[in-house]
Order: C-alpha cells, then structure tokens, then sequence
C-alpha cells in the first residue's frame, strides 16, 4: 500500500482506462495478420495495413499533443481519442477483404493519434519527480490488459469456436466501457496558449531533438509485431497454426507487463539513457534470435526477450522525452516524437514486408542491423 500512495491517481485512472482498451485491441492484435490472410492478403499487405496503423495514428500526434498545449486542454482529446477507435474498431468486424481491413484498421489509430500525447502529458504532469515509474505502472496496466486480452481470443477461438469476424465484433463493443474511467481523471487548469506549431517544434532543446533521430532510426528497425506472429505461424498447422501464435503473443504481453515498473524505475535510478540503449541492443538480439528459430522452446524464450524489450524502451523513452522538454511545451515534444518515430512504421514494415517476400530471415536481419546502428548512435552524442 505504500507502494500505492506514491502514484497519483491520475496515472492509476489512466492506465485502467489503457487496461480496458488493451483488453479490446489485444482481443483483435493476435488474429489481425491471420484475418488479412484468410481475407486474400499477402506478407506485403500486411507490411503495408501494420505501417499504416502506425504511421495514420503518429502524423496527429504531434497535432494532438500542440492542439492540447495551445488550449490548454488536455482530457478532451484523450476521451475523443478513445471514442473514436472504439467506433472504428467496431466497423472492423464487417470487412470482406483485405482493404476494408487496411482501411477500419487504420482509421482506429486515428484515435490513437489524438489521445497519446495529451494522455503522456497528463502522466508526466502527475508524477513529475517519479516520470519513469509513472510510466512504467502505466505500461504495466496496459500490457496486463493486452494479457487478458489476448487470452481471452485464445478461450473464443480455442475452446468456443468463435471466428474471427465474430471475435473482432466481441471486442468492438466491449471498447465502449474505456470510456467510464476516463470521466473520473482530473486535468490541472491551464490557460490557452499563444503559439504555432513551429515555434514550438524550435523550442526543441538539441538533445531532444538528438534523441527524436536516433529513437526514429530505431522505430525504421522496428517493424510491426505482425511479422513476429507469422514468424511462429510458418512452423505450426492446423489448428495450432492459430493457437500457438496466440499463446506466443501471450506471453509477450505477460513479461511486457512484468518488467515495465521495474525497468521505469531502474531509469529513474540509473539514468534514461543506459536504460534505453540497453533495449535497443536487445532488440537487436532478439531479431537475430528470430532469424533462426525453429521449434516451441525457442519461440518461448525469443517472445518472452520480445516482450522484456517493450518493457524497457516503450515507456522509458516517453519519459526521457518529458525528460528533456520543457512544461509549457510538452505534450507539443512527446507529439513530435511519436509522430517521427511513427512514421518510420511505415518503410519500416513495408521494407520487412518486402524482405518476408524473398526470406522471413531477411526480414529479422533487417532488423538487427537497423537496431544495432541506433545504439552505436546514441551512445556517440554525449551531450544529454
């Protein structure tokens, strides 16, 4: 319980809210690769849907994160967002082919772009002197949400026969009820602000600015999980071809939601930068890992080190952005960096997409060499 009276209440609302959506989005995640295949999709398609949710979602977060700087506002944006994708996800359930799927799919992230920033604003705001276990206790909700929720598609697909459309409906409506913990977070009272756009995106400190290209070099490695899926998929049939995949996924969720508090706060202690570099160098070895797996055992521990590396970039690199921008301009920084970082989602699956054409194991090397360059970059700039 002491433990609980250090995080503000803001951060706890915030990530039940992030635990009931990834319940919805992770009931879809598992299958989505394997609903574009049954719907005539290739591994290219799928490099193009997955470049595309993220790259759609990253061009309004730097928009939603200055809209919320300039209003002073910060909760509208964050409930809209999540309004949004819940109507979208719900329009997922009735596509027929592949590109009503690239369509729905992408336009749910739209909701995404809107929330993210003012949401990792509100978050920084609430625990300015403990940021990276904020985040960290954030992350954690929200992958234990993407646990249960990829186990709950295994139990409709595994032992109740559900079909995907079926499953996806499910989810859509059950997003609706992330909605309800939202009414309850309180936002500090801000006045609108007199600025553009690109004035705020000068006010960038150097290192800022620094880290933003390097985490984008990073994000150009980091190619949609789709492939790690399918990856599994290639060494099982029948039914386990769907199964085991979903079970993988799983216990990527599981060590995700493990380590985000621990690793959030060993950069609290240690500093942002060892602690992301790390990540990236293990990242690096993970896709290496991937080019040569070939059985359960190995599938077990490279998705286990797959979700160990979410938990130590994903929320540490937020927190290091808060890190170094300014109060009145963050939301505007972490809009910036999710943005850049987000467009790079899309060469970088379509690349991955074209490579899985040729060999999966290109795609994996790909990768690992991309990851492996970003970390010899950002140790190189010593002024943080």
């Amino acid at each position: 319980m002491s433990y609980l009276r250090e995080v503000s209440l803001n951060v706890l609302l915030l990530g039940l809210v992030s635990f009931l959506n990834d319940i919805s989005s992770e009931i879809i995640m598992p299958i989505l690769p394997m609903f574009i295949m049954s719907l005539g999709g290739t591994g290219l398609v799928i490099g193009l849907v997955g470049g595309l949710r993220d790259s759609i979602s990253s061009i309004l977060k730097v928009f939603g994160g200055y809209w919320s700087d300039k209003t002073g506002k910060r909760k509208v944006f964050v409930y809209s967002g999540y309004l949004t994708s819940s109507f979208f996800k719900l329009l997922l359930s009735f596509s027929r082919l592949w590109q009503h799927v690239l369509i729905f799919a992408s336009l749910e992230r739209v909701g995404k772009g809107l929330r993210t920033a003012p949401r990792d604003a509100i978050i920084s705001e609430s625990m300015p002197k403990k940021k990276g276990k904020g985040f960290g206790i954030h992350r954690a909700l929200d992958t234990s949400g993407a646990v249960l929720g990829s186990s709950i598609v295994f139990v409709l697909f595994w032992f109740l026969g559900f079909r995907f459309k079926s499953i996806i409906l499910s989810a859509g409506v059950f997003s609706f009820l992330t909605l309800v913990p939202l009414h309850f977070v309180k936002e500090k009272k801000k006045h609108p602000r007199s600025i553009s756009l690109m004035m705020g995106l000068e006010s960038l400190s150097k290192p800022l600015k620094f880290f933003i290209l390097v985490s984008s070099i990073f994000a150009l490695a980091n190619f949609s999980y789709m492939f790690f899926v399918l990856r599994a998929q290639e060494f099982f049939s029948g039914k386990l071809s769907v199964g085991i995949p979903i079970l993988l996924y799983i216990l990527f969720n599981i060590f995700y939601a493990l380590f985000s508090v621990p690793f959030g706060s060993l950069s609290d202690k240690v500093g942002r930068k060892k602690v992301i570099a790390f990540g990236y160098f293990m990242f690096s070895l993970t896709s290496f890992g991937f080019m040569f797996s070939n059985s359960l055992i190995i599938f077990i521990l490279l998705f286990a080190l797959y979700g160990i590396v979410y938990a130590i970039v994903d929320g540490n690199q937020r927190a290091f952005v808060s890190d170094l921008s300014s109060r009145k301009l963050r939301a505007t920084a972490l809009g910036t960096f999710h943005t850049t970082t987000g467009l790079m989602a899309l060469p970088a699956s379509l690349i991955a997409g074209f490579l899985w054409q040729l060999s999966p194991s290109l795609t994996f090397l790909y990768g690992g060499i991309v990851s492996l360059f970003s970390v010899m970059l950002f140790i190189s700039f010593k002024n943080w």
